[in-house]
C-alpha cells in the first residue's frame, strides 16, 4: 500500500514540474494552444467548413475576402481559380498536415529506435554498418532525397510521407544510439543484467525508459519538419495530387495568380508558417523541460 501511494505522488509530482519548467517559456505555451486549436480545426474540419473543398462555383471565381471589394460572407477568405471556398479547402488542408505529421513520426521514430537501440547493444562491427549507412542518408540534402524517392516511387501523399520518414530516421537512430551507450554502462543496467534480464528486456523495459525525453522532443520537431517537407513537395507536384486541399499543392495552383489574387498564395502560406511555428515553440518548451541540463535550480 506504501509503495502504491509513493509511486501515485509521484507522477503527479512529475507531471507537475514538467508543467512548471515548461510554462516558464511562453512561446511554448503560445506555441502548445496554437497547435491544439490545430489538431481541434483539423478533427472537426468537416463542421468547421462552409462548403465541400472540392466543390467549385463557377459563378465566384476568383473572388476577393468579404472585406475587400467584389467579396462575400459566404466565401469569408475568397475563392480560388476555379471557385472554390479558401477557407474550407485550408481547414481540411489541417487535416492533411496532421494526418502527415502523425504518420511521418510514428514511422520514423519507431524504426528509428528500434535500429538505434540495435546499434547501441549491438556487436562494434555492426554498429558501425549501421551508423556509416545513415551517415550516407545525412550526407544528402533531405529535401533532395525526399524528391528523388518520391520520383521513383511515384508522385502520391502516401509516397510523400514514406520518402520523408525515411529521411528523418537516421535523426532517431543517431539519438537513440548516443543516449543508449551513455545510458548501458550506468548501474541499474549492470544489475539488471546480473539479475538475469535478457538481451531484449534490457533494451526496452531497462535502457529505452530513460532515453525518451530527448526522443519526445525529436518528435516534436520533426513533426514540423514532416509538415514542412509534405508542403515542399506538393508544390513541387511530387506530393499530394489536385484536387487534394493539402496547403503545398494549394501553392503550387495558386502561383501564377500571385500578382491578380493575393489571398490564393497568402492564406496556405500564413497556415504553414502558424503551424511550424508553433510546433517549433513548443517543441522549445519540451527540451527545456525534459533536459535536466537546462533546468534552472
Amino acid at each position: 500500500m506504501a509503495d502504491t501511494t509513493a509511486t501515485a505522488t509521484a507522477r503527479p509530482g512529475r507531471l507537475s514540474e514538467f508543467w512548471y519548467y515548461f510554462r516558464e517559456n511562453r512561446g511554448a505555451v503560445i506555441g502548445l494552444w496554437v497547435f491544439a486549436a490545430f489538431i481541434a480545426v483539423a478533427l472537426f474540419a468537416p463542421i468547421l467548413a462552409p462548403h465541400d473543398p472540392t466543390q467549385q462555383f463557377r459563378d465566384a471565381l476568383l473572388q476577393p475576402p468579404f472585406w475587400q471589394e467584389g467579396g462575400s460572407l459566404t466565401y469569408p477568405l475568397g475563392t480560388d481559380a476555379v471557385g472554390r471556398d479558401m477557407l474550407s479547402r485550408l481547414l481540411h488542408g489541417a487535416r492533411y498536415s496532421f494526418y502527415v505529421g502523425i504518420i511521418v513520426v510514428a514511422f520514423a521514430a519507431s524504426g528509428g529506435i528500434v535500429i538505434g537501440l540495435l546499434a547501441g547493444f549491438a556487436p562494434k562491427w555492426v554498429d558501425t554498418i549501421i551508423m556509416r549507412v545513415m551517415d550516407i542518408i545525412l550526407a544528402f540534402p533531405s529535401l533532395l532525397l525526399a524528391l528523388v524517392l518520391v520520383a521513383i516511387l511515384g508522385p502520391s501523399l502516401t509516397n510523400a510521407m514514406i520518402a520523408i520518414a525515411i529521411v528523418l530516421q537516421p535523426h532517431y537512430v543517431r539519438l537513440t544510439r548516443a543516449s543508449v551507450l551513455s545510458e548501458r554502462s550506468k548501474d541499474y543496467v549492470t544489475a539488471a543484467r546480473v539479475a538475469g534480464a535478457k538481451q531484449t528486456r534490457l533494451m526496452f523495459v531497462t535502457v529505452l525508459p530513460n532515453c525518451l525525453s530527448p526522443i519526445i522532443v525529436q518528435a516534436a520537431l520533426s513533426f514540423s519538419t514532416a509538415i514542412l517537407d509534405a508542403a515542399a513537395l506538393g508544390f513541387l507536384g511530387m506530393g499530394a495530387q489536385p484536387p487534394t486541399p493539402e496547403w503545398g499543392t494549394m501553392l503550387a495552383e495558386a502561383r501564377e495568380f500571385i500578382l491578380r489574387a493575393w489571398w490564393v498564395v497568402t492564406w496556405p502560406g500564413v497556415a504553414i508558417l502558424i503551424t511550424v511555428l508553433a510546433i517549433n515553440l513548443m517543441g522549445d518548451g519540451l527540451r527545456d523541460a525534459l533536459d535536466p541540463k537546462l533546468k534552472r535550480s
